[in-house]
């Protein structure tokens, strides 16, 4: 998930602190070919369109931290991350749109750059692209596969993501659940955690914490995104110009960009970002049609649903913002979504089997409740409460929104599951829902809505 961090370059350059400092850091880019001798491509739309691409690059970094952060084994010289990031016209907006690695795709006719054969155009997981045919056929088969024109390319490795997480003073994420990937060592209990860089990397590569494997990555890699966005524009580093050069150095220095993409579009695009913000983002994965589908000689693939991915990309190419295909309905909105909240019910009354109705109206409503209501030690409760440790106050705001009349009761050191006491108020659950990922017809989130719940 290297691409994050380029991300970043472009925020950090809306400080617009000088000709001077970026002066120096232009030399610190390496250059690559990524448009070389290409015809027949898609009409130019409106905005910036930037393909970011994150490979498995090593090599700057030490055994200590290879063998600390599982990073031994030997690089394929692939993508392992891959977005498509739109910069609106008026630069006050930025669309994120993954591309999953596994995903079906079709190259354009090439020349292999390892056996220098020829090509016609054959099935292959997209991340197979650029060890074929590097950045050029990268490109080609993105725009191929979207009909958005590509106008700069970007390539970031392991070690500049880790220097920029570092250099920034690590990344604040949360999470309901426990983390526990072998793979990449990953070991993360619920709750909220500043990441560094080495463990920062493991938490955007882990594929082996739940059954959502790529696409559930993909969603922490948005998430974590848009958290370094957030730390970035909070933090004070784009007013401190040592902190700036710092910062865009450990970016640049492992950063491979197309020969466009130089000092003068980082700045112009700087000084138009001078108000970029989180809510500014907005992050989505295309959408897939059909998971696990075989192909001969490649093997299992992503399918992308062709409706709705070329709803995604047509609103791309006319500078829409994606977050206005989000659904909209009755239900109240909330921050955190009832499926990330964890409840435990209990009855503060004498009435029979009153925690058992409560602890069905919330689970139907999509709160993951234990469904083993309790009695609690006060039976003359009437108004009913929701107590939560403050560190889960969103959390707990939002299931006393599904609750109307509920009390709020901070309890520290209560963790993670919060506590309903059923008092004689109750009536009912009223619906809420997050807009969140997965919400609406691209699960579009933005960046002001993953802060720690």
């Amino acid at each position: 998930m290297r691409a994050v961090t380029t991300l970043s370059v472009v925020v950090l350059a809306s400080a617009g602190i000088g000709h001077a400092v970026v002066t120096s850091l232009d030399a610190d880019i390496a250059r690559v070919d990524a448009f070389k001798d290409m015809k027949n491509r898609p009409r130019a739309g409106h905005g910036m369109n930037l393909l970011l691409v994150g490979t498995d690059g090593r090599e700057k970094i030490g055994k200590a931290e290879r063998h600390k952060y599982r990073l031994g084994g030997a690089p394929c010289h692939c993508t392992d991350t891959m977005m498509i990031v739109h910069i609106s016209e008026d630069r006050e907006r930025a669309s994120v749109v993954s591309l999953p690695r596994d995903s079906y795709a079709v190259t354009p006719p090439h020349t292999d750059r390892t056996s220098g054969r020829r090509h016609g155009g054959h099935p292959l997981k997209l991340n197979a692209a650029y060890a074929e045919g590097g950045p050029q056929l990268t490109v080609r088969t993105v725009e191929s596969m979207t009909k958005v024109k590509i106008d700069h390319y970007v390539e970031v490795d392991f070690t500049s993501f880790m220097r920029t997480v570092d250099v920034v003073g690590g990344v604040q994420i949360c999470t309901a659940d426990p983390l526990k990937d072998s793979y990449t060592g990953l070991n993360l209990p619920a709750g909220r955690h500043t990441l560094a860089g080495g463990q920062a990397l493991q938490y955007v590569r882990a594929r082996h914490v739940d059954g959502a494997s790529d696409l559930g990555r993909m969603k922490r890699q948005q998430r974590f995104m848009a958290a370094l966005v957030e730390r970035i524009t909070s933090s004070g580093i784009l007013l401190n110009p040592m902190k700036f050069r710092d910062v865009t150095r450990a970016v640049l220095g492992s950063v491979r960009a197309d020969k466009g993409f130089g000092m003068d579009e980082m700045l112009d695009l700087g000084r138009a970002m001078r108000n970029f913000s989180p809510s500014s983002s907005e992050f989505t994965t295309v959408p897939i049609g059909r998971m696990g589908y075989a192909v001969k000689g490649v093997g299992s693939t992503l399918k992308w649903d062709p409706v709705k991915s070329e709803r995604l990309f047509h609103a791309l190419r006319q500078d829409q913002p994606l977050s206005a295909h989000r659904s909209r309905g009755v239900a109240r909105i909330v921050s955190v979504a009832p499926q990330q909240i964890r409840v435990q019910v209990e009855n503060g009354t004498g009435t029979a089997g009153l925690g058992r109705r409560v602890d069905a109206a919330l689970a139907s409503t999509g709160f993951r409740t234990t469904k083993a209501p309790t009695n609690a030690a006060a039976r003359d409760v009437k108004r009913t409460i929701v107590a939560y440790d403050p560190r889960w106050d969103r959390s707990a705001k939002s299931l006393a929104t599904a609750l109307p009349g509920s009390e709020l009761r901070p309890v520290k050191g209560l963790g993670a599951t919060l506590k309903v006491i059923a008092g004689a108020d109750f009536e009912r659950v009223r619906k809420v829902r997050a807009e969140d990922p997965g919400q609406g017809e691209f699960g579009v989130v933005r960046g002001d809505e993953v802060a720690c719940s």
